[in-house]
């Protein structure tokens, strides 16, 4: 690797599988010190363990990202602590995905995700997008999804947090970009990770069936788009929402 992130600090939130975890290893990779945070603490040590076998830098901070200030705060305290007093780089990548229809929807479940997807990554910004202005800069990774702009069946309120997340990503650049804080954000299309030989193909493929592609992304391929924007190498990037979804919402798809 290049380390295009050596000696910087970042935060990445359900950084413990999936998505999470594919760009906290890249930024490790990349030379920066990770804080993996997450529910999972056994699935958080294997992380950390996994990047300090390859030699790089990480720790662990359990954090369960209710929606509330207080858990979002305590995050970005602890995570300054870990981190030698700063953080350089922040992406807000946890989320849930219940997909209930609009009318099976309880206020319950409501609540629920919208705290998780957007109350806790919007107080957790607050909480740090000052501190990186007042160290002298930063970067914020924001998570979107392909299905914010390309509906789908049953996708209403998964879908709705994330169009709040693009737009808190233009918003906010707005905001903390004069201050020298860069805001940005991924928009992941059907991403999977490799499946083992022989298995039976997962219903996610068939969405990406007839699209430039051809097939589902890996987490990798999120890490690099996210690792990329993170790195000086997007110093111009403000306000952007990157898609990396093989073509699922800029081309035209022809049914196979």
């Amino acid at each position: 690797m290049s380390e295009r992130l050596r000696n910087r600090k970042a935060l990445v939130t359900g950084s413990t599988s999936n998505i999470g975890q594919a760009i906290a290893e890249a930024f490790a990779a990349e030379g920066a010190h990770v804080v993996v945070s997450g529910r999972n603490r056994e699935r958080g040590a294997h992380v950390v363990e996994s990047i300090r076998a390859s030699g790089g830098r990480a720790d662990f901070l359990a954090a369960d990202l209710d929606g509330s200030a207080e858990a979002s705060r305590d995050l970005a305290e602890q995570a300054r602590e870990v981190l030698d007093g700063r953080i350089d780089i922040l992406v807000n990548n946890a989320g849930i995905y219940p997909a209930p229809s609009t009318p099976a929807t309880d206020e319950k479940t409501f609540d629920q995700v919208y705290g998780v997807n957007v109350k806790a990554p919007f107080f957790l910004t607050a909480a740090v997008a000052p501190a990186m202005a007042e160290a002298g800069g930063g970067v914020i990774v924001n998570l979107g999804s392909w299905i914010a702009r390309l509906a789908v069946p049953l996708g209403a309120l998964y879908s709705s947090t994330k169009g709040a997340m693009e737009t808190l990503t233009r918003a906010w650049a707005a905001e903390f970009g004069p201050m020298g804080v860069r805001v940005n954000a991924v928009s992941p299309g059907v991403i999977l990770p490799p499946a083992p030989e022989g298995s039976e193909p997962h219903a996610g493929e068939v969405m990406m069936k007839g699209t430039p592609a051809g097939g589902v992304g890996t987490p990798d391929a999120i890490a690099h788009a996210v690792v990329w924007l993170a790195s000086d190498e997007a110093a111009f990037v403000h306000g952007t929402v990157v898609d990396v979804d093989g073509g699922r919402t800029g081309v035209a798809v022809v049914a196979a």
